[in-house]
């Protein structure tokens, strides 16, 4: 059965999530963090592991960003 990709506020304490994500950047050039964010990306897909959620989170990620 497919899952809906849930966009409703889920994280418990979102301000110490998003400590967890600047600390883990500090100290990376821009190359190394742009390569930590693919890294995480592929982590939490897999931990998903349902396809119509990822790509509903995809599309999402994607409307209004502008293409060159």
């Amino acid at each position: 059965m497919a899952m809906t990709l849930n966009i409703e506020p889920n994280i418990a304490a979102p301000d110490d999530f998003y400590e967890a994500l600047i600390e883990t950047h500090r100290d990376l050039s821009a190359e190394q963090s742009h390569l930590v964010n693919a890294k995480l990306i592929l982590l939490l897909a897999n931990h998903i592991g349902d396809l119509t959620a990822l790509r509903q989170a995809m599309a999402r990620a994607r409307a209004g960003v502008a293409t060159a």
